[in-house]
């Protein structure tokens, strides 16, 4: 008599238990992309990898330039950790920005997944712009939020450009040490509140009809 237990049924279908989630999906790509490259990385070996179906990939991220931005995006997600950044002494605030910025590019996984495709160069831009940009407004308040927030976007994107994307000698020679002491100043001057009346004054000057020389004269 046989009393080995029968083998278990395979069922089709998604597994049963916790369902793959996309970060587990992002998880998989980022280290494909990272051992293989952008080019060398197909759907298929990144479903395999995450042991899900390659249709759940397309209907997640689309396609693979879709999934390879998501990857960019989790990295900036965990580098520039908008909540983190924004939590902590208003004080230093510019400080932790510019560690946030360097830190992300100084990272090796980084700079390898950056060098891949020009889809990086995109979604940084759209990180700075729908992430940063829009949550540190919110983070600001006030009449000049957006203002002051697209003051301190505009430097760390000057940052990241001269340093990084399109290095400068001077700029890329800085250790990020020194780029924090050179920046936090104009950092701290961007997240100033502006003068009601000194933006009211500069304001009235520019759109009042008796400004200039027949102002003086009268």
């Amino acid at each position: 008599m046989n009393n080995a237990a029968p083998a278990p049924v395979r069922t089709r279908g998604r597994p049963r238990g916790n369902p793959p989630t996309r970060e587990s999906i992002v998880l998989a790509a980022r280290a494909l992309f990272l051992e293989r490259g952008y080019r060398r990385t197909t759907v298929r070996a990144v479903a395999g990898a995450a042991g899900v179906d390659p249709a759940l990939i397309a209907y997640h991220f689309g396609s693979k330039k879709g999934l390879f931005a998501d990857v960019m995006q989790f990295h900036c997600a965990n580098a520039l950790a908008v909540d983190d950044v924004l939590g902590g002494d208003p004080a230093t605030l510019p400080g932790r920005l510019i560690d946030a910025v360097t830190g992300l590019w100084e990272d090796a996984d980084f700079l390898q997944l950056t060098a891949q495709s020009d889809e990086a160069a995109k979604v940084i831009r759209e990180y700075l712009e729908r992430e940063l940009l829009v949550r540190l407004g919110e983070f600001l308040g006030g009449r000049d939020a957006t203002a002051r927030a697209t003051a301190v976007v505009t430097i760390l994107g000057g940052l990241i450009y001269t340093r990084y994307l399109n290095p400068l000698p001077t700029p890329a020679a800085l250790t990020p040490s020194e780029t924090r002491h050179i920046l936090t100043p104009a950092l701290r001057a961007a997240l100033t509140p502006r003068s009601r009346t000194a933006a009211t004054t500069q304001a009235d000057r520019r759109g009042s009809p008796t400004s200039g020389v027949g102002a003086v004269r009268s």
